[in-house]
């Protein structure tokens, strides 16, 4: 009888250790588990996490009675061994207590620096005024839909890829396990590889040069672990394959000139005496030169040919192959490319049109916006930016250097000429400036991840559109209102023509921009948001932040509600008069999962996390 109640006992301690909740249900006392855990020899590790819990159960019907065990003890133990784990991390963490992210994703952020890849030395300056060669400067910034890998295209025509170094790619041992318990310290990227997209080329028909600059980047479905990625410059778009291939390498020779057969064939056994001074892709080691030229045929002839043998070793290297090129479509300067969520087509848009390309087709495309008129002279406004809805493959946005943004259906008609929806500001009354319409072009639009909000940036201002909503932006965020007094000196300096891209974050609550001396900023977008922040592309990120208090917000219509943050003194850099325009910070992205963001300053891609 007995037995049978210590058996009963230990069933009931195994469900509710399993199913935590199986202890109420049940009505299980506390005392009745530390009983059966004595009398059983079940040690139990409790951490304040439910979700941490770590039971090793040893059973011995002999040696339980034994045992001695106070839970107090083993729990004296966990704790102990957890803060020598927390220790460990804030040394791998530079010093830097390492806090896991929290629960309340609408609370600020605190930025910290990641990683830094083509930093200039003290003194060196990359020279872009006037100079054409300044091939190292980064133009184009883009995250894969994973957060595994990061493009980045410069002005030289290159893309250079980088892989993340801490995924997890555990298989199942206890301290790979234990340690996805603890928060990461923050993503870690290294190089990967790098190729050649584009270069200069030359226009004969209209005595024009293309820059091999990269545009944009965009990534595309992956398959067979491969990795596919378009790029383009002015006039052309590549659909690049990016695949590690395995490293072959030439060996010496194939024998052992000692041991041949008759009629100067080979024996089977001398394949084991190749030498070992084998060479990566073809090359010659100066001995074997130095060999060939002393080298004479003998009297009797060669009694055994000797060949270099190919040797795939188990190394591999990432290799990038030019699958297709989608040319002569443009006669404008192609300003953006978007991928369709259907996997197959991508649009590529001008100043003037909007083309619709198939993958797997690259001599032919479908225009399905024109804005070109009959007379150029009536020509009123232009495309600045374009890109696919995230989940409807038959919706596409594109804007205009009139700051409105137009939805539009491909379900409608094959020449989408009308739109579905108007996205554009309410004038204001009073007057207007020379420089009105141009600061009021839209540089850059990103949908966020869900596909509701859509995030445009013009010269001044950051602005959250609802595409349920068009009577007006959701939020305004003045990024430099600062600048405003100083338009004139922008105008003729032609920094008012520059184009700052945007970014929204995996989540939708946070977005970002760049402005000049590599200052970009981080607003909260959600509902309430007060967050603002000012960062530099350093590595002291926060060194020039200033809090700024936010205006209080006004109501635009009964519908829409304008909350216009970030607005800045004149002495918010301490001078303006010290802003630096040409340091700029155009291109940055957000990570698709994490508060991480990758921008470009100059030549170098500065990375941080939050």
């Amino acid at each position: 009888m007995n037995q049978n109640i210590e058996e009963i006992k230990f069933i009931l301690l195994i469900v509710c250790l399993l199913v935590p909740s199986a202890a109420t249900l049940l009505g299980v006392s506390k005392r009745i588990f530390q009983e059966t855990a004595l009398q059983l020899n079940c040690y139990q590790w409790m951490d304040n996490n439910a979700k941490n819990l770590c039971f090793v159960f040893s059973f011995n019907a002999q040696e339980s009675k034994k045992t001695e065990l106070s839970y107090p003890k083993e729990r004296s133990v966990c704790e102990s061994e957890r803060a020598r784990d927390r220790e460990r991390e804030r040394e791998m963490n530079g010093g830097d207590e390492v806090v896991a992210a929290s629960a309340d994703p609408s609370l600020p952020l605190e930025w910290r620096f990641s990683q830094v890849f083509g930093e200039r030395s003290a003194g060196e300056e990359v020279q872009e005024a006037g100079v054409s060669s300044a091939v190292d400067i980064i133009s184009a910034i883009e995250f894969d839909n994973s957060g595994n890998h990061l493009a980045t295209g410069d002005r030289g025509g290159r893309v250079v890829l980088f892989e993340r170094t801490d995924t997890n790619n555990s298989s199942g041992t206890r301290r790979e396990l234990e340690e996805a318990d603890y928060p990461l310290r923050h993503p870690e990227f290294r190089y990967k590889t790098e190729f050649q997209s584009h270069d200069p080329e030359f226009d004969y028909l209209k005595s024009l040069e293309i820059e091999e600059k990269i545009n944009k980047i965009r990534w595309c479905q992956t398959a067979n672990g491969a990795l596919f990625l378009l790029s383009t410059n002015d006039k052309t778009i590549k659909f690049w394959k990016v695949q590690d291939k395995k490293i072959k390498k030439i060996c010496d020779m194939n024998s052992d000139p000692s041991r041949t057969v008759g009629n100067g064939t080979v024996a089977s056994s001398s394949n084991s005496n190749i030498t070992n001074s084998c060479l990566v892709n073809g090359g010659v080691s100066e001995v074997n030169n130095s060999l060939c030229n002393d080298f004479s045929l003998p009297a009797g002839g060669i009694s055994s040919l000797r060949l270099p043998v190919v040797v795939t070793s188990h190394e591999s290297s990432p290799v990038a192959r030019c699958r297709r090129v989608y040319a002569h479509a443009h006669d404008y300067h192609i300003n953006s490319i978007s991928n369709n969520s259907d996997g197959e087509t991508f649009i590529s848009a001008d100043d003037l049109r909007i083309n619709l390309w198939n993958l797997e087709i690259s001599n032919q495309s479908f225009n399905i916006v024109d804005v070109k008129p009959a007379k150029m002279e009536d020509l009123s406004e232009v495309i600045t930016s374009a890109e696919f809805h995230p989940t409807h493959c038959n919706m596409l946005a594109y804007s205009s250097s009139k700051g409105s943004i137009r939805l539009i259906d491909l379900r409608q008609s094959a020449l989408c000429d009308s739109h579905s929806k108007l996205f554009e500001e309410p004038e204001q009354a009073g007057p207007k400036s020379f420089f009105t319409e141009i600061i009021a072009s839209v540089s850059d639009i990103k949908f966020a991840k869900e596909g509701r909000y859509l995030l445009s940036r013009d010269y001044m201002t950051l602005k959250l559109w609802d595409i349920n909503m068009d009577a007006g932006p959701v939020a305004t965020f003045q990024v430099h209102e600062y600048l405003k007094p100083k338009l004139c000196d922008l105008y003729e300096n032609d920094s008012i023509f520059d184009k700052f891209e945007c970014c929204i974050s995996g989540n939708g609550l946070r977005a970002a921009t760049g402005s000049y001396s590599n200052l970009f900023r981080v607003f909260g977008v959600a509902p309430g948001s007060t967050e603002t922040a000012t960062l530099e592309a350093s590595r002291n990120p926060m060194r020039r932040h200033v809090p700024i208090p936010s205006r209080p917000s006004r109501a635009l219509s009964s519908i829409t509600r304008v909350v216009s943050r970030g607005s800045e003194s004149p002495g918010v850099d301490g001078n303006t008069n010290a802003l630096d325009y040409t340091t700029k910070l155009l291109h940055l992205a957000w990570h698709p999962n994490e508060n991480s963001i990758a921008c470009a300053a100059a030549n170098s891609l500065y990375m941080y996390y939050a």
